[in-house]
């Protein structure tokens, strides 16, 4: 879905954007991850899930669960398992409600439709997430949204780096023999090649309007499958249990990354 999405995406917007997209997209991933990481922890958290957690909120959902939690050693396996089902089940729940609370106070903000993309692509977890808030006030909003959101998803990459060799680190302190331990793999989100790649050739090569349509439309009911299935993996049971720290903090950073957002898009958008 996401792959098909490309072809809504035209680079000559993406290159007129800026470097302000970026920049903006890093302070808003690392400020996020950061702030979801110290209240989880502050709330009472254990280490494992808190940055799982965060780094779900901060970049893309569960997308980045899964890509960073291979970078985390850890001698019970069943235990990460769970910890990384609750932190997607805590990223899931917070990106549909806020999808749901952006869509409703979008007339109260005072923000142009495209000013909406970018906080829509800046504050949403999933790209799923941000594609409905955006996708629901116009061309300019999801084009912004899309644009946004994948600077964000962008940066998984260098964050799975930087939590791998933190965690490596500590292990490394703890005990010498972790020296003899590999480094685990880089995650990369291949699906970003194939959204270029679509990106490119609905950029420049001179595809009708209908065809295009057609292949949104598709990318669209894709998502929205993937969207149901994230739904099915949630188990609220779990987060009761043991997930009222993230989502405390899930909760408040989620608000203040909004909040970050909506000021960025009105000074430089």
């Amino acid at each position: 879905g996401i792959i098909l999405l490309g072809f809504r995406l035209n680079l000559e917007k993406l290159a007129a954007a800026g470097v302000k997209t970026i920049l903006v997209a890093a302070i808003g991933v690392t400020g996020t991850i950061i702030l979801t990481y110290w209240l989880s922890r502050k709330f009472g958290a254990e280490d494992e899930l808190a940055i799982l957690s965060a780094c779900g909120c901060g970049i893309c959902g569960a997308a980045a669960v899964m890509g960073v939690s291979p970078q985390i050693e850890t001698d019970n396996e069943e235990r990460k398992r769970e910890n990384e089902v609750l932190a997607v089940a805590v990223v899931c729940v917070m990106g549909t409600v806020f999808t749901l609370v952006e869509i409703g106070i979008k007339p109260l903000l005072g923000l142009t439709d495209p000013q909406f993309g970018i906080v829509a692509g800046g504050s949403l977890h999933e790209i799923a997430h941000a594609v409905a808030a955006g996708g629901a006030f116009g061309e300019a909003s999801l084009d912004n949204a899309l644009i946004m959101k994948l600077s964000r998803v962008l940066l998984l990459a260098p964050v799975a780096l930087i939590v791998g060799y933190w965690y490596q680190h500590r292990l490394i302190v703890e005990s010498e023999e972790e020296h003899t331990k590999e480094p685990k793999k880089l995650p990369i989100p291949w699906f970003l090649g194939g959204f270029i790649l679509t990106s490119v050739l609905g950029t420049f090569l001179p595809f009708s309007p209908a065809f295009l349509g057609a292949l949104v439309q598709a990318a669209y009911i894709f998502l929205g499958m993937a969207m149901a299935a994230l739904g099915v993996s949630v188990n609220f049971k779990v987060i009761f249990k043991r997930g009222g720290a993230v989502f405390g903090a899930a909760v408040i950073s989620s608000t203040c990354l909004l909040a970050f957002m909506i000021i960025m898009s009105k000074i430089f958008f």
